[in-house]
This record gives structure tokens, sequence and C-alpha cells, in this order.
């Protein structure tokens, strides 16, 4: 009789790693473009996409008494992006969804153009910070000729950083706005959902692409 032979663990499968990290990721996305501000007169309620415009406007701003880089407002979009193409460069994962993540990157990229914009209105120095962001956003689509040779757990901690930076750069921004869009509205303002669903999606994001990153050994 031939001795009993135990099977062999199933290895892992890494691609599963990447879903969560996904989800969590689109469901920041939705919470950026969702209501920071909610009012009930639709057009008193502000989007996380629209702070970086409306922040100008606030008297409080402009007498230079808020101490805040609007751009900052932007870096879901910049690092939505820049993750997008990331994900794009994963041969590991559908050949359809590598293909919408390098699509979507270019969108996420030109949300933050200016409503009314032109090439001379981009290349003024108010501007040209979040011009040469969406430059770079989108030259950065030609690296995945290179990030595609890179470890799916190194490019699970870049995704990790950008998603941070998502989620604690416009909050710390959008906390000491409300005062002041308090006192224009004439009304005690609470952060809204979209204000939660974002800063909750990208710090998920962060924390399952670094549960992700780490190597995991297939169990005896």
């Amino acid at each position: 009789m031939q001795p009993d032979i135990a099977p062999r663990p199933a290895p892992p499968r890494p691609r599963l790693r990447w879903w969560p990290v996904l989800t969590a990721f689109v469901v920041g996305l939705i919470g950026y473009f969702g209501a920071w501000v909610w009012h009930e007169t639709a057009g008193l309620t502000i989007t996380g996409v629209d702070l970086a415009e409306y922040v100008k406007f606030l008297p409080a701003f402009r007498a230079g008494q808020l101490s805040i880089l609007r751009e900052s407002f932007y870096m879901p979009l910049a690092a939505g992006s820049l993750i997008a193409g990331l994900v794009a460069s994963r041969r590991i994962l559908p050949l359809w969804l590598r293909f919408v993540a390098g699509i979507g990157a270019i969108p996420l990229a030109l949300a933050m153009l200016p409503p009314a914009w032109s090439p001379g209105v981009l290349a003024t120095p108010e501007f040209r910070l979040q011009t040469i962001v969406i430059v770079a956003c989108i030259l950065s689509l030609l690296l995945i000729l290179v990030t595609r040779l890179l470890p799916d757990g190194l490019v699970l901690l870049i995704i990790a950083l950008l998603a941070l930076a998502a989620a604690i750069w416009p909050a710390s921004s959008f906390t000491p706005l409300l005062p002041s869009i308090e006192d224009l509205y004439d009304v005690i303002i609470e952060p809204g959902w979209g204000f939660w669903l974002s800063t909750g999606g990208f710090f998920l994001t962060s924390f399952l692409a670094v549960l992700g990153a780490i190597p995991r050994r297939p169990k005896r």
C-alpha cells in the first residue's frame, strides 16, 4: 500500500486582497462628490469637489484669517487619479478593471480644473499649482510601463499613503471652515454625509491596503 500523502495547502490568492481595497476606494470617491455641507436648499449644499473654489469667497479666507491651502480639497482627486493609474498597472487584476481604472484616472485629474478655465487662466499664479498637479497625474499614466514591474505589496503601500493623505488633508482643512460657513448661513453646520463617507472610505482604503501588503504564507 502506498502511504497516504497529505494534500498540499492551496496557495494564497493574491487577487482577493485587492477587492476590499478597491471597494473602500470607490466609497471614498463617492463621498468626495457627495454633500460635505448639507442644506435643505440645494444651491447651498456644498460637495467636496466644490470646496476648493467655494472657500475663496468666504470673508474670513479673503481676509487672511484662515491659514489653509485651498488646493488641499483637491487631494482626493489627485490621490484618486494616481491610485487609479496604479490599479491599471496590476496584471493580476482583470483586464476590464485595469482598463476602467486607466481611463478613469483622466477625468479624476481633469475634475481639478476651475469652473471657467482657459490656458491663460491656468497659467496664472492662482491656478498654477493645481495645473501642475493635473498635468502630473495625467503624465503619470505613462509610468504604467514601470509600475507594472513593481511588486503588489509595494504598490499597495503607495496606495495606502495616497489614501491616507486623501483622508487627512481635506478633513483637517474642512474643520476650520465650519465656523465661517455657520456665520454665512446663520445656522449650525454639521459635516455632511459626504465628508464622513469620503474620510472614512479613504482611511479604510489605507488600512486595507497596508493589510493587503503584508505577505501571507499558506497554512500548513
